[in-house]
């Protein structure tokens, strides 16, 4: 049984920054699968935001977060982290963890949701 448990959203002022985990049990990191992050506002399609192959660790990014969020990964700790900066407004979120075999369903689909996803985590940005 997969299970991805998020941590690390919260409040924060435009222009700071945040670090989202996500930590995966029932999972072995190398098999060929993809790990990464969506977001979503309520009454609006959900929103890739980052993504990483397991196995590889080859990543992708949503064109609203390139160049401010990085995704990275932990094989020893089963763990895949975000790192977010320069925050603002239009970042406020829910922000969900999702595992699927791929990283396109997970960055740029929106019809089929990612075979797994965690309880997901707030993140609030103040201008």
């Amino acid at each position: 049984q997969v299970q991805l448990v998020e941590s690390g959203g919260g409040s924060v002022q435009a222009g700071g920054s945040l670090r989202l985990s996500c930590a995966a049990s029932g999972y072995i990191f190398t098999w060929n699968n993809c790990m990464g992050w969506f977001r979503q506002v309520p009454g609006k399609e959900r929103e890739g935001v980052a993504a990483i192959a397991t196995n590889f660790g080859n990543t992708g990014y949503g064109d609203s977060v390139k160049g401010r969020f990085t995704i990275s990964k932990d094989n020893a700790k089963n763990t895949v982290s975000l790192q977010m900066n320069s925050l603002n407004s239009e970042d406020t979120a829910m922000y969900y963890c999702a595992l699927d075999p791929s990283c396109a369903n997970i960055l740029h689909g929106t019809a089929t949701a990612p075979k797994y996803r965690g309880q997901g985590t707030q993140v609030t940005v103040s201008s």
